[in-house]
């Protein structure tokens, strides 16, 4: 063959090998694949009220073919959850004030739908099987209750 088609040919194959990984990713992403935390949260009249706690979740139960296809390419509400979850895991690793402060701003956020309190709190639940193989809870993180009001909605 011609030096210029296997010139070609080499391009095609390094132009394909940088474009497989991003179109078919790999479990070879992650570093570890370990627990991830549970966000849990609730909203309370008074700082020192019992929660009635509430999981976080960023997913809807039913999606339709055309949503489908359009989240394959665009899904906002899915990636603020994986921040979500990224920064939970930061507070479990290496705690700081931006990681709580994210959390508690997008909880707010996305439920300001909810009958209006004056307070909220966080906690994030690591589920695990326990020696019998049953369902157990380790709550790892207790935020302490904020008050809602001034927080960016």
């Amino acid at each position: 063959m011609p030096f210029c088609v296997l010139s070609m040919m080499n391009k095609v194959k390094c132009s394909l090998s940088l474009m497989v990984p991003v179109l078919i990713p790999s479990w070879r992403f992650f570093d570890e694949i370990a627990p991830s935390p549970r966000i849990e949260f609730s909203f309370l009249d008074d700082s020192a009220g019992e929660p009635n706690w509430e999981v976080f979740t960023a997913s809807v139960e039913r999606v339709s073919l055309l949503q489908g296809l359009k989240r394959m390419f665009y899904n906002g509400r899915w990636n603020e959850g994986l921040f979500m979850v990224s920064c939970a895991e930061r507070l479990m690793n290496a705690p700081t004030q931006h990681s709580e402060d994210e959390i508690y701003s997008r909880l707010i956020r996305n439920y300001s739908h909810k009958p209006h309190a004056k307070y909220i709190k966080f906690r994030l639940v690591f589920l695990y099987r326990d020696e019998h193989g049953d369902l157990a809870r380790y709550m790892a993180y207790d935020a302490k209750p904020r008050a809602i009001e001034g927080e960016l909605l």
